[in-house]
């Protein structure tokens, strides 16, 4: 079941529980929550304990809750509502997924749109005369799994006024209006917000950082305004809504008005180049056998960049860059490098050896989705052959010093931590060894990369706390991914709680 948040922290105790990652000693522990925070954590039973609500838990396992660090979660809520393309192996399945969707709706005519098409491997390209074929009328735009790319036939071209393009296949910034019109066709309303939430709330999160491409501060104050919501949100700002979070004196870590404490002003968001599955993500080499823009796309030219950086970290905003290429993260690097600024690196999908270390040398954290290894593993073998062994490098990352954070890039992957933490440890979603597993990450590792906090609980400390009925150190990585949750508590209020 789900509860509402209060506005104010609660007292609560829970007694009888392991505490992840403390000494395996056999012993439970008893949790004083006064206020919100974890006052007192002691051996079951060993003190009288005071007077306030009591849920027994019969040695079930409590650890900080769990954040996912990279969200779309507009398009998160609104992919739900769309065609799922994800199993598309080429251009004719899709369109033949196009058809049978058309086929149900009994020749109404609003416009059909659809998610997770994933292109880079397919035997045949996508192209507006073949979804024209069996939607002549109706207007289909369908947007790819990784977000940086849409296939539209042409009567949704039409609609658009975008009927120049010859392929109807839109890269990056071309395609942010099919995008734009997806979301209006499935628009994420009250409901499907709040249903989204709380799934999240069921799987542990306490908390998401919001890198929607749009005016987050007013979307997530209108969200959370009167309300009381189980997530915290820090919301992310682009360049287009960052003159406005300065104008409102915001810096990094403050809270909105009206958001009860819940929601604060994120990090700025740059990107300097694309994604894999598009061919965009900037690199040194070519990709093969793309002759248009070969070794990718540049989004950010490094002067710009920096000066945006400046712009934000001079007025105490935090910095959040996208770079996937292993080109676009050294430029990405030398930015930060140049500014002295703090921030996290988005996706660091693929490392020059040489820049490993810099992570840790200049304080740069690498913000990674462990869940793509596994969408963009066969992508990555033909794309990036020769290079995988520096293609989602955690296991390098880890040991050249860097910090890191995990998250999902929903609805990329799926908006689960423990989904990414088990990605982490054992990169393979199939029958299929390991890719690469001197790349993988310990539990400790991820779960400290997914808890934002000291490794385990402590006192003193907020009392945002995940409560699962198995202890994570003693899982499979299929269990992992699985794994069955008691509860979560943000400030000592349940936010969700199994029947």
């Amino acid at each position: 079941m789900t509860t509402t948040t209060s506005a104010l922290p609660a007292d609560l105790i829970l007694t009888n529980a392991f505490v992840v990652g403390a000494a395996k000693d056999g012993v439970s522990r008893d949790l004083v929550i006064r206020a919100g925070r974890l006052v007192s954590m002691r051996p079951s039973g060993s003190a009288p304990l005071p007077s306030a609500p009591t849920v027994e838990l019969d040695g079930r396992f409590v650890l900080p809750g769990l954040w996912d660090n990279h969200v779309h979660f507009t398009e998160w809520v609104s992919s739900s509502n769309r065609i799922d393309l994800s199993g598309a192996r080429s251009a004719t399945e899709a369109v033949a997924l196009v058809d049978a969707a058309l086929r149900q709706r009994d020749g109404n005519d609003r416009p059909l749109v659809g998610h997770g098409f994933r292109d880079a491997l397919w035997p045949d390209l996508p192209h507006r005369d073949l979804l024209d074929a069996v939607a002549p009328t109706t207007p289909v735009c369908l947007t790819s799994g990784d977000l940086h790319c849409a296939w539209l036939n042409s009567a949704a071209l039409k609609v658009l006024n975008l009927e120049s393009s010859p392929t109807g296949v839109l890269r990056e910034s071309a395609s942010e209006p099919a995008t734009e019109f997806a979301q209006q066709q499935s628009r994420a309303d009250g409901p499907s917000v709040r249903a989204a939430l709380d799934a999240a709330a069921a799987r542990g999160v306490v908390g998401v950082i919001d890198f929607e491409f749009a005016p987050n501060l007013d979307v997530w104050a209108r969200r959370y305004g009167g309300a009381h919501h189980p997530i915290r949100v820090e919301c992310t700002v682009w360049e287009e809504h960052l003159e406005d979070a300065i104008a409102r004196g915001l810096r990094t870590g403050d809270v909105l008005p009206g958001t009860a404490g819940m929601v604060t002003l994120g990090p700025f968001k740059a990107r300097v180049d694309g994604s894999l599955n598009t061919r965009t993500a900037y690199c040194y080499h070519a990709y093969p056998g793309i002759t248009e823009d070969p070794r990718g796309l540049l989004l950010a030219e490094p002067e710009r960049l920096t000066e945006l950086m400046h712009r934000a970290t001079s007025n105490g905003i935090d910095c959040a860059i996208h770079a996937i290429g292993d080109r676009a993260n050294s430029i990405a690097l030398d930015a930060f490098e140049t500014l002295g600024a703090r921030g996290t690196i988005e996706h660091a999908q693929l490392i020059s050896e040489s820049d490993f270390e810099r992570f840790a040398e200049l304080g740069v954290t690498a913000s990674i989705q462990p869940g793509h290894t596994l969408d963009d593993r066969d992508a990555a073998d033909r794309l990036w052959a020769g290079r995988t062994g520096r293609s989602f490098a955690f296991g390098s990352l880890a040991a050249a010093g860097a910090d890191l954070l995990l998250g999902s890039d929903a609805p990329v992957s799926p908006l689960d931590p423990w989904y990414a933490i088990a990605s982490a440890v054992r990169r393979s979603g199939d029958e299929r060894p390991s890719w690469h597993p001197e790349q993988e990450l310990t539990v400790a590792q991820a779960l400290k990369a997914t808890v934002r906090t000291r490794r385990r609980l402590g006192v003193g400390d907020v009392a945002d706390i995940a409560i699962t009925e198995l202890d994570p150190f003693d899982c499979t990585a299929a269990e992992l991914a699985e794994m069955p949750m008691y509860g979560t508590l943000v400030a000592g209020q349940w936010t969700w709680q199994a029947s």
